[in-house]
């Protein structure tokens, strides 16, 4: 069999301990090496790189849903990824994440895969110890190429958090947790990233925050995540002349555990089948957006920034 052929039949890969990227072939050739190009005979083959071999990625709010999906795809693609939680055990909150989980966190979870986590808690309110997050980061790894600033999310049912009648505690907790910790985190990161003259920044809006719902339900977490989506344009702008790309994704409706258990059970549309509002027809998964990170922290996008990117199926709101 060629080199060629080698690498083109691989049926499955796997990060090893060492670091080594390896592939078993469908033939039951030895182990394949992706990093060195040689295979378990010794014979040098074809070498494949991870897109993000070398790189270092943060993702905050990681330890389940969404933000876990991230990390696992960073790290899947080579990147040494530190998993930024307020509690790296937040999955037992839902027991669909629970259940969904391979070990006891997202860290024992990409090192059991082969790839290189680091895990951290961190409150993304609180600016001092975003900027201490960062700093064991680059201590540890000596630079950030990525960050996703995932953290945040709502808090009360659509139906008692009316524009009109917030509560002021509310608004300011989920204020904190959308708009301040992803300022936080892209303030933390930037001084790094400038110095580099290159980095990837993907902040994390929702639909919630491109339109309203249709009885002006869950305000307060729409009005955040439509300041983060403003603020990142912003970013582009102040950022994009040391090669740095800023950049936000929108999802719709992905059935998270959280998603499933309180905003769909909460709203006017309970007892509706949200696929019918989407052109899919369906509801999102956490790799669909997975998928479009994969995009923004890696150089197919290289030429974008600023940009506000929805991942709702085709979602129309009402």
């Amino acid at each position: 069999m060629s080199p060629l052929d080698v690498a083109d039949i691989a049926i499955g890969s796997k990060i090893h301990e060492n670091g080594q990227r390896r592939v078993t072939t469908a033939d039951g050739n030895p182990d394949f090496d992706l990093s060195t190009g040689i295979t378990g005979t010794g014979k040098r083959e074809r070498t494949i790189m991870g897109k993000l071999d070398g790189k270092v990625a943060i993702v905050t709010g990681a330890a389940r849903g969404l933000g876990r999906a991230y990390a696992k795809r960073l790290a899947g693609l080579g990147a040494k990824v530190a998993v930024a939680d307020l509690n790296p055990r937040s999955y037992e909150e839902f027991e669909v994440e629970a259940k969904d989980m391979t070990a006891d966190s997202t860290v024992a979870e990409i090192e059991a895969s082969g790839g290189v986590a680091l895990g951290i808690e961190v409150d993304v309110r609180d600016h001092e110890a975003v900027k201490a997050m960062v700093a064991r980061v680059v201590q540890e790894w000596g630079r950030v190429d990525v960050l996703v600033a995932n953290a945040g999310g709502g808090r009360g049912r659509p139906m008692d958090t009316k524009a009109s009648s917030l509560d002021p505690a509310l608004l300011q907790l989920v204020t904190e947790m959308n708009l301040f910790g992803t300022v936080y985190s892209c303030n933390a990161v930037a001084p790094v990233m400038k110095e580099q003259r290159s980095g990837k920044i993907i902040t994390v809006s929702s639909v919630a925050g491109t339109a309203p719902s249709a009885d002006g339900g869950y305000a307060h977490y729409g009005a955040t995540k439509a300041a983060i989506a403003h603020y990142t344009r912003y970013l582009a702008q102040d950022l994009g002349p040391f090669g740095i790309t800023a950049n936000c994704i929108a999802p719709g409706v992905i059935a998270t555990g959280r998603i499933i258990a309180t905003v769909i059970p909460g709203s006017i549309q309970s007892n509706r089948d949200r696929a019918e509002l989407v052109a899919l027809r369906r509801l999102g998964t956490v790799e669909d957006c997975a998928k479009v990170v994969e995009f923004l922290a890696t150089d197919l996008s290289d030429y974008v920034t600023g940009a506000v990117i929805p991942i709702d199926g085709g979602l129309v709101r009402g």
